[in-house]
């Protein structure tokens, strides 16, 4: 008979195992993780795992989520906090600063990676698409808060957000040097662009 926990205890277990998951996607990937390392690092029996994914690449997924989300909600807050009407300089520096975060954050080695392709073949379909329209709905409370109108097609412009994060992938090749400007370039492209896509909604 599994041990039965109390929500707390739910709660504590999968951030553990999203926290060390992360690690162990970062050092050792996917293939060579295996549950018995994890649950070893957690300190809990193998069958109690089951109890919370049916996988490990369900839980590889949904620490990437995890970080994901952290940082989606960071710059959420950024626009939040700003009272006036946001200049394209102002929104492609809030921009900027989360495609940095994520720099930083171990997402971008996993993606670099060919992890991330392993990984996502070995998800349902329904997750991974669950996944892009949990983007769009973010996408589309950013629109939100700059008053963009629904006129403006919200899925290509999450998709092309999304064409530029893939290109964090392609530093070297892109040229470090000249990386964040070259960065800074697209995003500030972008946003004059749903800019320009408001004013004719």
């Amino acid at each position: 008979m599994p041990k039965r926990f109390s929500d707390y205890e739910k709660t504590i277990i999968k951030k553990h195992l999203k926290e060390e998951a992360m690690k162990l996607l970062i050092t050792h990937g996917v293939k060579r993780t295996t549950v018995d390392e994890l649950v070893k690092r957690v300190n809990i029996p193998k069958g109690t795992f089951y109890l919370f994914y049916a996988s490990k690449e369900l839980l590889f997924f949904d620490a990437i989520n995890e970080v994901h989300l952290v940082v989606q909600n960071k710059l959420i807050a950024e626009f939040s906090s700003v009272t006036d009407e946001l200049s394209v300089d102002q929104i492609t520096d809030i921009l900027m600063s989360l495609y940095q975060e994520v720099s930083s954050s171990g997402l971008l080695k996993v993606m670099m990676s060919a992890e991330m392709d392993l990984l996502m073949r070995k998800l349902p379909q329904e997750v991974v698409k669950e996944h892009h329209e949990h983007d769009d709905f973010h996408m589309g409370q950013l629109f939100s808060m700059l008053s963009i109108g629904e006129q403006v097609n919200m899925e290509a412009f999450s998709g092309a957000f999304r064409g530029i994060f893939i290109t964090m992938l392609y530093k070297r090749e892109i040229g470090e040097s000249i990386f964040d400007e070259a960065m800074r370039v697209m995003l500030r492209g972008l946003v004059i662009q749903m800019m320009e896509d408001k004013k004719n909604d």
